[in-house]
């Protein structure tokens, strides 16, 4: 297996491991939790440049590495719900979303035909991750007592409930509507995949 595709597996591992320390309710654990997240989260930038650099683009790799990084997201957006940061309607509609065009596509490759990804699509990764990084830190910095004890009330304004219930709306439509225009913009040739 070349390292790419060793990194996409290493990606899907440290889901749940991240899970674990997250869960946690001390502050030691949840800072390891956040740095393997971004351990996670570097080698999809790191596996991506990899397989481009060197040509190790693989069938395999195609269909994995946007599959692993759904995995970590929604990992990271289920711990949140079980934490009661997250309303677990939107965060399933997120989710099923993203796992349906990422299947899509990977099977789209596997039969040689290229469902590339839009402008929107791409705006929509960035607005989630740029949240999902949001929540993550801030969530962890409540676990921190000298950021607490000098910036608690910050804090308290930073993850106000009604911002993240409707930071969340808002990109939860983003993210339906999005493949919503995803699947009508290519549903010809989806149609002729599953012919």
């Amino acid at each position: 297996m070349v390292l790419p595709n060793q990194l996409t597996v290493l990606r899907i591992i440290l889901t749940p491991v991240f899970i674990y320390f997250f869960l946690q309710d001390d502050e030691l654990s949840k800072q390891i939790s956040l740095g393997i997240y971004v351990v996670a989260a570097l080698t999809d930038w790191y596996d991506g440049w990899l397989a481009r650099k060197f040509n190790y683009i693989t069938s395999w790799g195609k269909f994995w590495d946007p599959l692993a990084d759904k995995i970590l997201t929604a990992g990271a957006f289920l711990s949140l719900v079980y934490l009661g940061v997250l309303e677990l309607w939107m965060i399933v509609l997120m989710i099923l979303r993203d796992f349906i065009v990422t299947i899509i596509r990977g099977y789209a490759d596997y039969k040689g035909a290229s469902f590339p990804t839009s402008r929107y699509a791409k705006w929509k990764t960035f607005f989630q991750m740029f949240f999902l990084y949001y929540i993550l830190v801030f969530h962890v910095l409540t676990y921190t007592p000298i950021i607490t004890q000098n910036y608690g009330d910050i804090l308290v304004l930073l993850l106000n409930h009604d911002l993240i219930y409707y930071s969340t709306l808002v990109i939860t439509l983003i993210t339906v509507h999005s493949g919503v225009v995803y699947i009508y913009a290519n549903f010809s040739l989806i149609k002729k995949l599953f012919d």
